[in-house]
């Protein structure tokens, strides 16, 4: 059946806003439907553009390898003399149950959207928005905790600096803040994407610290009681081997910080190069890459989890892990200054505080691709969240207030930190496990089951032994989703459709109608027999006066999910009877799919269109709500205040008659 598109008719163009406003909303234009930016997680480039997967897992590295910076001296705070063999429990997890669920992620969801966009396809309505929007919220915790995180991470590498201990002493919490706010600074100018820098960075990060752990490894052999006294200590403490794996099984959850690459892992897809023959429909070269990258990443930061784990529980007097020791928030800079030299301390602090600047770089580019992809799609952000410097301002201040909150401590946000990056992993785990079963793959069902037990068991005792990141997360939740009902709330009565089809029968409607008045009767059906339309149409007439020799088209819309913001209209005509000519919808809002057709109707015609409609019984708070929440309601009202929002020319706009 032929069809015949069109562009949903737009307001008139506002004023000329101020420099000021131009320059924040600079681009807002172009991001299209689900906003975007230029950074590591950027939307998809065009193929030619692609990385080589290797290449693209720096953008990972930046991210998963940089809390080799703080993961050493969380795990010897968590575990103690533990921390080796929870450390292997970590790794164990990591690689027979994260690895293999976003390997899978991979699959079901190859262009960037991760494991909300495969539960948001899982659930609609208003159910599925409220789910995407407490994710949201703990992803949001995720990105925003890295950014203070390494900020702060950062900021203990500069001042516990043997050259600069003296000079910064105590100032951390201002250190912490200005490389936050140097972070916003560089997005507001503009954020390039460095896909160079990423492979530079995490290079040389990753070569000094194969150094520090062959060095760490050599003194641990050649001081042969240094194993021994560790042996000795671990047996006091723990009578037997299946106590101390009892135990350290427990304390694991603390280290799930050493799990954080996985969700960005899936988020930088776009970027792989792939085959040259792959498509947006079926990017197996992709795919395969991907896996590679997340197996590669896995396997790099199993090896450095055990090995740094061991050389800094070994080599590390036990109170410089705690706070205001040495080796708090930086046990491989304590022992690269120990064993190396200042030299090369200073060296390995630079690389770590340059890994670490970038990994909440990476941050906030994750940020701000993932709030406008669904937030502006749901209807439930304002109009200039789609550009990026006032998302960044926001950003900003919010890690200024967290960064206040927790002190500017690595330890007092590791929770935080861990929650966030345990419930997308569990989201994701959950996602895969509900799309093995529709596949019917029984084997892989049962293994997803029962990795995702595995992480909500983890994520539940982390939630119980450190509150924090619930409640950072618990307010996120809170604050997108008030934000969100107001600014949906507050968009209520925009136009809402992006473009508008008609189908041949339509079209044939609207021309014929184009040479005499146009009149429309608003209808909404029910038994749609004869007797249905012919009473319609004698009520029509004598509320208002119509002459008899007057024709008209019925117009009826069927809600679909009342829940979606955006979509096309597209308008199906028949004829029912052999004289009552129907103008079929589908929208999720009713007044917005009318108001359209009516606006596209006088765009293609020249001619001002007439609807008609009776009044709808109850009250009108009732009926806003209905409207708001389901689509319908007061039609007749609020079609007439959509049209009004759309065209504030009172000549041009569509007339709406009530009777």
């Amino acid at each position: 059946m032929a069809t015949t598109e069109h562009p949903a008719p737009s307001p008139p163009e506002p004023p000329s806003p101020s420099r000021l406003r131009s320059w924040m909303l600079e681009g807002l234009s172009d991001m299209g439907k689900g906003g975007g930016h230029t950074g590591p997680h950027a939307e998809p480039e065009p193929p030619h553009r692609g990385q080589p997967w290797w290449r693209v897992m720096c953008l990972t590295g930046v991210d998963y390898f940089s809390t080799l910076g703080y993961q050493p001296g969380i795990a010897a705070l968590a575990a103690g003399l533990l921390s080796p063999i929870a450390t292997i429990v970590l790794v164990v997890v990591t690689l027979a149950g994260a690895l293999p669920v976003y390997r899978r992620v991979a699959e079901e969801s190859p262009h960037g959207e991760g494991s909300i966009a495969m539960l948001e396809r899982l659930l609609s309505f208003w159910q599925g928005k409220l789910f995407v929007l407490t994710l949201l919220g703990f992803a949001a915790t995720d990105f925003l905790i890295t950014i203070t995180l390494s900020a702060a991470d950062a900021s203990t590498h500069l001042v516990e600096n043997p050259h600069l201990t003296g000079v910064l002493h105590d100032k951390q919490m201002l250190i912490t803040l200005i490389l936050v706010a140097l972070l916003g600074a560089v997005f507001l100018k503009g954020f390039l994407e460095a896909i160079g820098v990423a492979v530079a960075l995490v290079g040389a990060y990753l070569a000094l610290n194969v150094v520090v752990v062959i060095v760490g490894l050599y003194h641990v052999i050649t001081a042969g009681h240094v194993v021994t006294d560790w042996s000795s200590a671990l047996t006091t403490q723990h009578s037997n081997v299946f106590a101390m794996i009892g135990v350290a099984l427990l304390v694991f959850p603390k280290l799930a910080l050493g799990l954080s690459g996985f969700e960005t892992g899936v988020a930088v897809m776009p970027h792989v190069k792939g085959d040259p023959d792959d498509t947006e429909a079926r990017p197996t070269g992709r795919i395969r890459d991907t896996k590679k990258l997340l197996t590669t990443a896995a396997l790099i930061m199993s090896v450095f989890l055990i090995t740094t784990s061991f050389i800094t529980t070994l080599l590390i007097p036990e109170k410089e892990f705690e706070a205001g020791g040495q080796a708090n928030g930086r046990a491989l800079a304590y022992l690269a200054h120990d064993y190396l030299g200042n030299t090369f301390g200073t060296v390995y602090d630079a690389s770590t505080i340059a890994i670490l600047w970038f990994a909440g770089a990476s941050a906030m580019a994750g940020l701000l691709n993932l709030m406008p992809r669904y937030l502006p799609r749901y209807g439930m952000a304002p109009h200039w969240a789609r550009a990026v410097r006032p998302m960044v301002i926001v950003f900003t201040l919010i890690a200024f207030v967290v960064t206040w909150i927790f002190d500017a401590d690595v330890n007092a946000q590791g929770g935080a930190y861990a929650t966030g990056v345990l419930v997308l992993i569990s989201s994701a785990a959950i996602a895969v496990t509900i799309a093995a079963r529709k596949a019917r793959q029984r084997n892989w069902t049962v293994a997803f089951a029962v990795i995702s037990a595995v992480f909500l068991y983890t994520t539940v005792l982390n939630v119980i032994e450190r509150p924090d990141g619930v409640k950072i997360g618990a307010c996120f939740i809170a604050g997108i989703i008030l934000v969100s009902l107001l600014s949906r709330l507050a968009r209520a009565f925009e136009l809402r459709v992006t473009s508008v089809t008609l189908d041949d029968m339509a079209e044939r409607f609207v021309r014929d109608m184009a040479s005499r008045r146009m009149r429309f009767i608003a209808n909404e059906p029910d038994r749609r027999d004869i007797a249905e339309y012919r009473d319609k149409i004698e009520q029509i007439r004598q509320d208002n006066d119509v002459p008899g020799q007057e024709d008209f088209v019925f117009v009826e819309v069927t809600v679909t999910d009342p829940s979606e913001f955006e979509a096309g209209l597209t308008v199906r005509g028949e004829v029912l009877h052999g004289r009552y000519r129907v103008l079929t919808l589908e929208s999720s809002s009713i007044p917005n799919a009318l108001a359209a057709l009516l606006l596209h109707v006088r765009d293609s015609t020249g001619c001002t269109p007439h609807i008609y409609f009776e009044w709808t019984e109850g009250g009108p708070f009732a009926n806003f709500l209905r409207f708001f929440l389901f689509g319908q309601g007061e039609v007749a009202p609020v079609t007439r205040e959509v049209l009004r929002e759309a065209e504030r020319d009172r000549k041009r706009r569509p007339r709406v008659h009530v009777g």
